[in-house]
């Protein structure tokens, strides 16, 4: 008793049955059918991905495109419904082996109903069979640097339903969830971007259930009710719900670089990940949901909500930095990458290309020195800041920023192996939530240490002059290079000022011969010629050194503000240079030392002097005895004896009628 209606093609056939069952039959099936998923699913065993993401592992059957791979979870168990008449309908597929399995919504039929053309019962389109990858599918690879995403995305278009999307509290059933997601949605873009959304914002990783398989359910009904799964539930949740919405979608399977992911690992056995495909404007799109929705922390024990829109219709040839599916048709690619070459290539994380960074060298993970040295450059769109860890610490490198990305020269003083961090963060860095991004990581395998490239602990990354610096008001240097290097211990730097700002420099050491933070700024001069400024710098002794520069407007009463440093070198064991005469207050900004510059006079000698100075009634020097200098040409100029003292000073007087003098400069007399 029933009626049989047969549809037969070349890819499939469908058998409809509407069979008359005891209820006891009914009830009996039903009952075994619950406890075979049961001991289906703890019997499928499970894996840990990439992410951390561990999944139960399914039975296996045929993807689309012919490889062995998870099944379908509702194509293990068909629906069987037991209507109010005693009767149950089953709705039975048949397909050859060489088909692709057709999207057909099993939702069960009451008594005399009917099937609308390419609708089900509930009011939904019914989703078309998804077709294998096609020659239209593909993106070049590598990446063409044009965009994140894989079809053009206006996001600030879909605000809107980004915030209805998040709004929707439905939880009782799958079908009801879609149809409330879908009120505000008309394309199939706007379709597919609310059940993102809602998912993203709405279900969390299972930590616990990733410790503990057997407790795991990947099934659209049973994510949804608890509101948590691993990458497996994500991926079919979203998969049914898109299957619901009439968008053809599929989940695959492969192996990810997510949490966990050792640089430079290899990876075997089964797939470790799930993720969707989706079929929009005729095109396949990639994106994630489970790491669209947040992160777990390094113990593996808390998840995290923090929604990143990157995985979102991500750009294949993005893509397959961390994800590398079982069928490689699904990598979207021409040509398509191999496992080893997936294993090889650098990992670049969301935060390298959010940050608007566009590429890194090398382009492997593991870099071997090279006479103790080795290199890392990272291109961007714009200004970026950048630091580094290299085992913790950024005392073993010299970073250089450009305008278009970073320079980074590493010298390990250890020999094995070691890892680099780099950091970045946008340059508009003003807003307090800025913070810096890990980008990148490499491995820097060192064989061999130049212990004569240690770097003093003040030298700050990164060195050198750089658009930061010229934002800062310093233009023009007349050495764009991070080190300086300097034979007789002397050197000089120009800058022009854009700003009406003062500056502020210090000369520092490591070791014994440290300098104190009054004599580190001695051995530095300032010269000012209108918006002119030369650094001249005298160095005590031979070895390495930071100049450090920093900066405030003139009006502004408050601290100095670091800028940049460069590094001084000089190999020349009898280098001895004094430091500058010491200034004071009224000593202004605009005058200039002709002579003598070294702060340490000759005992017993006639020193001849000569500053710039404007604005003054007279000048004095006090030495044993009092000596006034002259004025000529804009320059005050004469003779002091330095006989019967130690210690002399350059004074002036302002204004004629006043009787005091002011220290404007301090010398100091050799001892004999």
């Amino acid at each position: 008793m029933g009626t049989m209606d047969f549809k037969t093609d070349a890819s499939a056939v469908t058998i409809n049955l509407l069979l008359i069952v005891r209820p006891e039959e009914a009830a009996s099936k039903e009952k075994g059918q619950r406890e075979g998923q049961a001991e289906g699913g703890r019997a499928a065993g499970s894996k840990g991905d990439g992410n951390g993401n561990s999944r139960a592992q399914p039975r296996q059957g045929t993807d689309l495109n012919g490889q062995r791979g998870p099944t379908d979870p509702c194509e293990q168990t068909p629906p069987i419904t037991s209507g109010p008449d005693k009767g149950t309908q089953v709705t039975v597929e048949i397909h050859h082996e060489d088909t692709s399995p057709q999207l057909i919504k099993r939702l069960s039929l009451g008594k005399g109903s009917q099937r609308l053309r390419g609708h089900d019962n509930k009011g939904f389109q019914k989703a078309e069979a998804p077709r294998p990858p096609g020659a239209k599918d593909l993106h070049a690879y590598p990446w063409d640097e044009s965009s994140l995403k894989s079809m053009p995305v206006d996001l600030q278009q879909l605000e809107k339903l980004d915030a209805y999307a998040l709004k929707v509290n439905v939880t009782n059933s799958v079908e009801e969830l879609v149809k409330a997601l879908l009120k505000q949605a008309r394309t199939d873009l706007e379709k597919v971007r609310a059940i993102w959304m809602w998912i993203c914002h709405h279900i969390e990783y299972d930590v616990v259930g990733y410790h503990n398989k057997s407790q795991l359910s990947s099934k659209p009904r049973d994510v949804l009710q608890m509101g948590k799964s691993i990458c497996e539930g994500y991926a079919e949740l979203f998969e049914h719900m898109c299957s619901l919405a009439g968008i053809q979608c599929k989940k695959l399977s492969g192996h990810a670089k997510g949490h966990g992911y050792k640089t430079g690992q290899t990876f075997t056995g089964d797939s470790d990940h799930a993720w969707n495909a989706v079929y929009l404007e005729g095109r396949w799109h990639l994106l994630d949901s489970t790491w669209g929705s947040g992160s777990v922390d390094d113990s593996f024990t808390k998840f995290t909500h923090r929604y990143n829109e990157f995985y979102f219709l991500t750009h294949p040839a993005l893509f397959i930095n961390n994800h590398f599916p079982d069928n490689s048709n699904w990598q979207l690619l021409k040509p398509t990458l191999t496992l080893k070459e997936f294993e090889n290539n650098m990992l670049h994380n969301s935060n390298f290309y959010t940050l608007g960074l566009l590429a890194a060298r090398p382009e492997t993970p593991i870099i071997r020195t090279v006479n103790g040295k080795a290199s890392v450059s990272v291109d961007c769109r714009s200004a970026t800041l950048f630091m580094f860890k290299l085992k913790g610490t950024d005392e073993q490198g010299l970073m250089t920023l450009k305008r278009h990305g970073m320079e980074l020269d590493i010298y390990p003083q250890k020999t094995g192996s070691h890892k680099l961090e780099i950091f970045a963060k946008p340059s508009k860095a003003e807003a307090s939530d800025d913070v810096y991004k890990c980008v990148l990581e490499y491995v820097v395998e060192c064989e061999s240490v130049d212990k004569a490239m240690r770097f003093p602990k003040d030298l700050h990354q990164p060195v050198g002059p750089s658009w930061f610096s010229e934002r800062q008001g310093f233009l023009r240097p007349s050495h764009s290079e991070p080190v300086l290097h300097t034979n007789d211990g002397r050197c000089s730097l120009t800058f022009t000022l854009s700003k009406d700002i003062s500056v502020l420099t210090s000369l520092h050491t490591d070791g014994s011969s440290s300098l104190a933070e009054d004599m580190g700024r001695r051995h530095v001069l300032q010269i000012h010629r209108r918006n002119q400024i030369e650094l001249k710098v005298h160095l005590p002794h031979a070895g390495s050194f930071v100049l450090k520069i920093y900066s405030k407007k003139k009006s502004d009463p408050g601290n100095y503000d670091y800028i940049f440093n460069y590094l001084i070198r000089c190999l020349n064991t009898e280098v001895k240079w004094p430091a500058f005469p010491q200034s004071y207050s009224k000593w202004l900004q605009d005058y200039e030392i002709v002579e003598p510059l070294s702060g340490l006079l000759p005992a017993n000698r006639n020193v001849q002097f000569k500053l710039k100075m404007h604005g003054i009634a007279k000048v004095l020097v006090q030495a044993e005895n009092t000596y006034p200098l002259t004025q000529n040409k804009g320059c005050w100029e004469g003779t002091c004896n330095t006989s019967g003292c130690r210690e002399v000073f350059v004074m002036v007087h302002e204004n004629a009628n006043h009787s005091f003098y002011s220290h404007v400069l301090k010398y100091e007399v050799e001892t004999q």
